[in-house]
């Protein structure tokens, strides 16, 4: 089992990586670095607080989850 701080660096590792993507893509698409670079960090900023709504919402919906035996 990771710790937190194991799955704290790893949720970074990956949004930056995600983030890397989109700025390749967007310089790609724009030939803008400066846009591109607008684009990346305007995306960081909207998918961490989508994913953060995201999950609130899915603690609302029972759907898959298994009750713990009573003691």
């Amino acid at each position: 089992m990771d710790t937190h701080s194991r799955s704290f660096a790893k949720a970074l590792s990956w949004r930056a990586t995600g983030t890397i993507d989109t700025i390749i893509i967007s310089l790609v698409v724009t030939g803008s670095i400066k846009l591109a670079a607008t684009i990346g960090l305007t995306e960081v900023v909207t998918k961490s607080l989508l994913y953060y709504l995201h999950e609130r919402a899915w603690l609302k919906i029972p759907y898959g989850r298994k009750s713990l035996p009573r003691v």
